[in-house]
């Protein structure tokens, strides 16, 4: 199966690209979109709206596929079965043609009408406007349980957003077209920006209540909330050094087989000292400290041999990328052409060729 693609031979491509993931919002698909493209519609800037329907089992696909027929602005993607929320907004966002892509919630619990300021402050300079939910219309607990995990969000990653879970926000779309996001990560998407440089403010937005349908998200998702971000501070400190991070697995694991050594040492000279003699010493000294510290020397070993299979994983990942791992904002003096990796140049224009050297 091919990946959907953004059709870059279409010259009326629109301004702002609006995704939108659904999952069993039978009840919500005719008022939503409605209110959607009604509200987009009086904007300044000409949109599209891309619909993903993430392997609805409820009557989702009939209604998007009949709003479709009347309305060529609504784009509609069926999934074959339910991948998730980050799979779907992925893409549409790899769907999208816009400049600018705005997701909005399946289950109108987002302004539409709060696009055109978060696009407004886009122009401003930043890569991405992420919306925060102040006057979130949710239950007590749910809003509270929410506030902590953003605090301890942003104090783990440095990026500080009020409101991680708001799917409303405003990117730029070359910030994450070429995103590869898996899992539940679309939460996180600010972060990986912020890996590549984007700029990142927040406003306030409005929120409201869902009228319809049943929410999808319980309070059973901490768990997996609290394992993604320890995934997304591993990427986002060792995405491109992993060896260093199991590096610090075996200096901690070696300085407990030293630690463990010492301890048998003074135990048995304690021993010898108190008149117990060499062979109780001896015994005292191949107790269970050498044990433990034998199988902290041999965990040291094992995370060395990983870290050196993560670094050959990480690097035959960014071949993709002719081994090119960094964002590069603009260049100066470069004649309109970025200056391109040696990898992917022909290779007589890299190295002299062979009998060039003989000659030499």
């Amino acid at each position: 199966m091919m990946t959907p693609r953004a059709d870059r031979s279409d010259n009326n491509r629109p301004q702002v690209s609006v995704v939108v993931p659904m999952f069993n919002e039978e009840a919500n698909v005719r008022t939503v979109l409605a209110r959607f493209i009604e509200s987009l519609s009086a904007q300044r800037r000409t949109f599209e709206l891309i619909v993903v329907n993430d392997g609805s089992r409820d009557g989702t696909g009939q209604r998007l596929d009949e709003l479709a027929g009347g309305e060529p602005r609504l784009r509609v993607i069926h999934f074959a079965r339910n991948y998730g929320q980050t799979a779907a907004m992925m893409a549409g966002f790899w769907a999208s043609r816009g400049e600018v892509i705005v997701p909005l919630d399946g289950a109108g619990q987002n302004e539409p009408d709060e696009v055109q300021r978060l696009v407004d402050k886009l122009d401003e300079g930043y890569d991405v406007v992420s919306g925060w939910r102040k006057y979130r219309q949710d239950s007590w607990l749910r809003t509270r349980i929410s506030r902590v995990a953003n605090w301890i969000i942003g104090r783990i990653t440095g990026v500080r957003l009020h409101d991680y879970g708001c799917t409303l926000k405003a990117y730029r779309a070359h910030m994450v077209k070429d995103a590869r996001l898996f899992g539940e990560m679309h939460r996180f998407i600010p972060i990986y920006t912020s890996m590549h440089g984007a700029r990142i403010c927040e406003m306030v937005v409005k929120h409201h209540a869902r009228t319809a349908g049943v929410s999808k998200y319980g309070y059973g998702r901490i768990v997996k909330v609290a394992l993604d971000i320890a995934q997304v501070r591993l990427l986002q400190k060792y995405r491109t050094k992993p060896l260093h991070f199991f590096g610090k697995i075996t200096q901690y694991a070696w300085l407990g087989t030293l630690a463990c050594l010492v301890f048998a040492t003074i135990n048995a000279g304690w021993l010898l000292a108190a008149g117990g003699g060499w062979d109780a010493a001896w015994a005292a000294f191949w107790g269970k400290a050498p044990l433990v510290g034998a199988i902290f020397f041999v965990l040291g070993w094992i995370a060395i041999m990983a870290g050196l299979v993560a670094e050959l994983v990480m690097r035959s990942g960014f071949e993709y990328c002719q081994g090119r791992y960094w964002e590069e904002a603009r260049h100066v003096n470069f004649g309109g052409s970025p200056p391109e990796s040696p990898m992917s140049l022909p290779r007589e224009q890299v190295e002299p060729r062979r009998e060039e050297i003989v000659n030499r």
